[in-house]
């Protein structure tokens, strides 16, 4: 799984054309910098940003990442233990080469970063919509939303008070967030908050995201291009103080996508120009030679959307499209494979990469095996979908021997 560099050539008349054409293509798209940074025929590895969907290597959009050498850092740029990554979360993930060996699409993970969206208490709760609202934010929790267990009976054990950490994709029309993943955060967590930054107060030192004020009196230093429009994400004292959230950090929200000779990103539309431009959780994507294999019909800000191409100087140059809904992302469902760490043979369950599964739906496909054979390390690959609460996994297929 571990890419190896493509040996150099000597450039020929037709790499001088493929090069040229590429900088153009760059161009056209606005890209900045050095168009030919990275040359015809060089091994860039991957790219990949999306929530994880499964473990037993790292999986983002279908692939299998080896994360047995990566390194993991969090949103404060802090190295973190590889353990910290749970189901739900959103990552970017640059790799290397991605390779289908038939039974499975894998790369090697090199870096491994993720974030959330918010970090803060819960001031409303709609059970009927399955809404809650933090720090002003609206966060939607669907039936394909991680729920940490750490929330007794899921969405039901969420109060007013509650203080909630959310992984999602915000909607850049309406501000709400549908979240991947939310947990539970213990009494004392700093909050934190990502968006654009609006009603920037240079006198009063305060802004808004959303409707959420923020004083940043207490910063010492701003990012230099500090404006109206500008995509942050800043901690957050827990007390508000004369109304306002004190700031203790702020940074760009934005992220550094390298060139990868595959990109394959998963998420929200958060600007748009046309079919053929727009961007995706702030990464700017070039569709002018994409394919749409579901066509263009509800393309737009807020668009669900998985796009795979290239990345050149910050932009994806996209070969496909592919615009999502609800019972797409349903269907992906979840995967892991590894080794049984305990089970409830009463209850029909078991743990499986820290992931409590269950098997007592009648419905479970045993492959290679049977129920009576599951016990503690036993290596399994499980196939499911989320339970009623969404702090379990149902299983759907059971293959013994991951």
């Amino acid at each position: 799984m571990n890419p190896s560099a493509k040996p150099g050539t000597a450039r020929s008349a037709r790499q001088l054309v493929i090069h040229l054409a590429a900088a153009a293509l760059l161009a056209a798209c606005g890209g900045g910098g050095d168009a030919g940074s990275a040359s015809a025929g060089a091994d860039t590895g991957s790219f990949s940003a999306g929530a994880i969907s499964g473990f037993g290597s790292v999986i983002v959009n279908g692939v299998r990442f080896d994360d047995s050498r990566a390194t993991v850092t969090d949103d404060d740029g802090q190295a973190v233990d590889k353990g910290s990554l749970r189901l739900g979360m959103r990552v970017e993930i640059h790799g290397g080469a991605i390779n289908d060996d038939g039974s499975a699409r894998r790369a090697e993970a090199r870096r491994i970063h993720f974030g959330s969206e918010i970090v803060g208490p819960v001031t409303a709760v709609d059970a009927a919509a399955r809404t809650v609202v933090v720090l002003g934010r609206t966060v939607l929790i669907l039936d394909t939303t991680v729920i940490d267990d750490g929330l007794a009976g899921g969405f039901a054990g969420i109060a007013v008070g509650t203080v909630l950490e959310v992984h999602g994709t915000r909607d850049a029309v309406t501000g709400a967030i549908t979240a991947s993943r939310i947990e539970a955060k213990g009494a004392g967590t700093s909050f934190k908050l990502r968006g654009t930054v609006s009603a920037l107060d240079t006198t009063a030192k305060t802004f808004r995201i959303g409707v959420t004020l923020v004083s940043y009196a207490n910063l010492t230093a701003l990012p230099t291009d500090f404006a109206n429009g500008l995509l942050v994400r800043v901690r957050l004292q827990s007390l508000a103080v004369a109304g306002a959230f004190v700031a203790v950090r702020l940074d760009v929200a934005g992220q550094k996508v390298e060139d990868a000779d595959e990109a394959e990103i998963e998420g929200s539309v958060t600007a748009f120009t046309s079919n053929a431009s727009f961007s995706v959780n702030g990464i700017p994507v070039d569709a002018s030679q994409a394919s749409f294999p579901k066509g263009t019909t509800g393309l737009g800000l807020g668009a669900q959307v998985e796009v795979r191409g290239t990345t050149r100087n910050g932009v994806v140059i996209a070969s496909r499209v592919k615009v999502e809904d609800h019972s797409d992302r349903r269907a992906e469902g979840f995967e892991l494979h590894g080794s049984i760490t305990a089970i409830d043979a009463v209850a029909k369950t078991f743990v499986l990469r820290g992931v409590t599964v269950s098997f007592a739906s009648p419905v479970v496909d045993f492959r290679k095996g049977t129920a009576a054979q599951l016990a503690v390390g036993v290596k399994l690959e499980v196939r499911g979908t989320l339970s009623a609460n969404g702090t379990m996994l149902q299983a759907t297929r059971i293959s013994f021997g991951d």
